[in-house]
């Protein structure tokens, strides 16, 4: 097997040192696994030390494994042939990406490009390596069929937030969702969403005038704050207290 430097970018660190066991029970996949199936994912992960805003993987490059978000927080690209960028989805500590590559009849290229938007450590797995042990290991099947049904109700209900919904109302469902996923430690107070105001507009799927307009509301509102590249929930609480009333 190819060392993960030979993968990725190389100015990605790949540690090999590290203690794995602890640190997979993080990844929601692995989580519940059996101590043997567990091992044998534990033997052949690599990690990876990434940098915030360093490329991961890029869109149209071939596809050679999935990756595993243990800290830090990554964003998913995909560009226009004019070079516009938007935002596909966010991960965060225990998601998995790139896993569409998997199980495919022919050579695939990753569908978009993933970048660091904090510092984080990433796991990697070599694709026909990970598809050799969902073949031998149906609990680890389970597992990633269960991620990946989550996460097509997820984009699911996105897709019908971006049809049906205005710009003020597809604004606040998406701070409430981002919102949710970024506070993991279970916060009332100053949750922080790593993204500019033209980060958000591409995920919303809106313009940065419009998505500035009514971030101006919220922020008369003391809703939200926008500090250092990041938007900031005040208050989870009365953020809910919005959503509650105006939906």
């Amino acid at each position: 097997m190819e060392r993960v430097r030979k993968l990725v970018e190389p100015n990605l660190a790949v540690i090999q040192e590290v203690k794995k066991e602890s640190l997979l029970r993080k990844i929601v996949i692995f989580r519940d696994l059996s101590p043997k199936s567990l091992s044998i994912i534990e033997q052949r992960i690599q990690t990876l030390e990434v940098k915030k805003g360093e490329p991961i993987i890029k869109e149209d490059e071939p596809a050679r494994g999935v990756f595993f978000v243990h800290d830090g927080s990554v964003k998913l690209a995909k560009q226009d042939e004019n070079g516009n960028e938007i935002i596909v989805c966010l991960k965060q500590k225990g998601d998995i990406f790139a896993e569409a590559c998997l199980f495919t009849q022919k050579t695939e290229c990753y569908p978009a490009t993933a970048t660091m938007l904090e510092d984080g450590r990433l796991f990697f797995l070599d694709k026909q390596e990970l598809e050799q042990d969902l073949y031998q290991y149906p609990e680890l099947s389970m597992q990633m069929i269960r991620y990946m049904s989550d996460g097509l109700r997820e984009m699911t209900g996105q897709l019908r937030d971006v049809a049906l919904l205005d710009v003020y109302a597809k604004t606040v469902k998406t701070l409430e969702r981002l919102g949710r996923k970024f506070n993991t430690d279970f916060k009332r107070w100053e949750i922080e969403i790593p993204l500019t105001v033209q980060e958000f507009a591409t995920v919303v799927g809106t313009s940065r005038e419009s998505i500035s307009r009514v971030f101006s509301k919220l922020k008369k509102e003391e809703m939200i704050d926008l500090k250092s590249r990041k938007i900031i929930i005040l208050d989870w609480c009365k953020f809910c207290t919005l959503l509650h009333k105006e939906y």
